[in-house]
């Protein structure tokens, strides 16, 4: 655990250490309408995003925070949370899930990779659900006041480059075509393949220029910020909700034209092929067999309905169920991750040729990323559409497919580019008018 000076009560502030305390007020609804228009004042370098449609938090300032690697990075983090909830100080005069003291996160996809993941304690959140909005300040030892707001306004970083990853694109289909063998061979029924490429900018990339073309564009999807990683992901991992777990699983892609009539034919393709419903087949019972034990009733729909997001289509399913057990948000997370969504089927296999032919270090990319509050409610999201702000002017963008064996190497790559687009232009397109 690391207890951090509180920000905003002087540069020779030192740390501080005492029980967490947690104040949330409600807030006129107003001051919340649209979380975006918080974002542009919050500090740039310590911005905290979980927004979907106009609800869900902006937080910034960091009281405290832990970061965790290797196989046990989920329980430790969770153990650490636990503790520092057990003893905190709670005044809060609502009680919804996502009230009173948060912590928000990411984690690597894989045990070995060098990113790990982290859980942090915002200093200031203001959030909003349904009517409700509210303001909660944290810190160690006695609440602070709310820092200073920042009066620079994000500016559109200049003189955007795009430059191959680990593998260029002929590269990574031959990849592609190397893991359909392998199906086809018997060796695993699904695999997923990602790709990244390199982003290089002549001045600073602030996220919240990232995080308010994302939110536009993308409403329907959850746009966040994390310790450096920002997207905006369609996937709920999971959500716990006062007993009630609900899972959103998408595999199964198709580019959108722009043309109405058109798009809703392709929606009818994506919904009848068998290569697509295939996949998601793997995905919904991979998620599914991680939820029944923890679930004592739980509703698995039989098909999958089409998905329609900006740029493109996806098979998604709905799974719903009902807590039976004590088990956190977080601990369901770590309980489905990797999905066959992110990894393939069986699982095991999956991984270990992700490990070998890949050909790079994923990140925090496919892995989860949300918040969780002190009575372990939260919700987590699988972190697609997304990439990582490496320093000041430098990025690295993240996508992926599920390879089965009717995958074409060619049509992968090109759905891989529409996964690209999102992050692709919200660094280089201008904001809507």
């Amino acid at each position: 655990m690391t207890l951090l000076p509180v920000p905003g009560t002087g540069s020779g502030a030192s740390a501080t250490t005492g029980p967490l305390v947690a104040r949330t007020v409600p807030i006129p609804l107003s001051l919340a309408h649209d979380l975006l228009a918080v974002m542009p004042s919050a500090p740039a370098d310590q911005l905290m995003s979980w927004v979907r449609r106009g609800e869900g938090f902006v937080g910034w300032g960091k009281v405290a925070s832990i970061r965790t690697a290797g196989p046990d990075r989920f329980t430790e983090a969770e153990a650490w949370w636990q503790s520092l909830v057990q003893s905190a100080q709670i005044h809060s005069e609502l009680a919804v899930p996502g009230t009173g003291p948060i912590a928000l996160g990411s984690f690597s996809y894989s045990a070995d990779s060098a990113a790990g993941a982290s859980l942090t304690v915002p200093q200031v959140v203001i959030g909003r659900r349904g009517d409700l909005a509210w303001v909660t300040t944290m810190g160690v030892g006695s609440a602070p006041e709310v820092p200073q707001l920042d009066a620079s306004l994000p500016e559109q970083p200049i003189g955007i480059r795009f430059a191959d990853g680990a593998r260029s694109s002929p590269e990574w289909a031959t990849v592609v075509s190397a893991a359909v063998a392998r199906i086809i061979d018997g060796d695993l029924d699904k695999v997923v393949l990602a790709r990244d490429l390199e982003v290089q900018a002549d001045s600073p990339i602030d996220a919240r220029w990232l995080l308010a073309r994302l939110a536009e564009r993308y409403d329907n999807t959850w746009v966040f910020s994390v310790d450096g990683l920002v997207g905006a992901t369609p996937e709920l991992l999971v959500r716990l909700d006062k007993g009630l777990v609900h899972s959103r699983v998408l595999a199964g892609t198709i580019r959108r034209t722009g043309d109405d009539e058109h798009d809703l034919a392709l929606a009818g393709s994506l919904a009848r092929s068998s290569k697509d419903l295939e996949e998601h087949e793997y995905a919904v019972r991979s998620v599914a067999d991680a939820l029944r034990p923890h679930c004592y009733s739980m509703n698995v729909p039989e098909a999958p309905f089409v998905l329609h997001l900006t740029n493109v289509m996806h098979l998604a399913t709905d799974v719903a169920g009902v807590l039976g057990d004590r088990t956190t948000s977080l601990t369901l997370a770590a309980s489905l991750h990797p999905s066959a969504a992110v990894c393939g089927t069986p699982t095991g296999k999956a991984d270990a040729v992700i490990a070998e032919i890949e050909g790079m270090d994923r990140g925090r990319y496919a892995g989860p990323v949300g918040w969780m509050d002190a009575n372990g409610d939260g919700e987590w999201g699988i972190a697609l559409r997304c990439g990582v702000v490496e320093d000041d002017a430098r990025m690295r963008l993240f996508a992926g497919c599920g390879i089965v064996a009717g995958s074409d190497p060619e049509a992968e790559l090109a759905e891989s580019d529409a996964k690209f687009i999102p992050m692709r232009d919200a660094l280089t397109a201008p904001p809507l008018a």
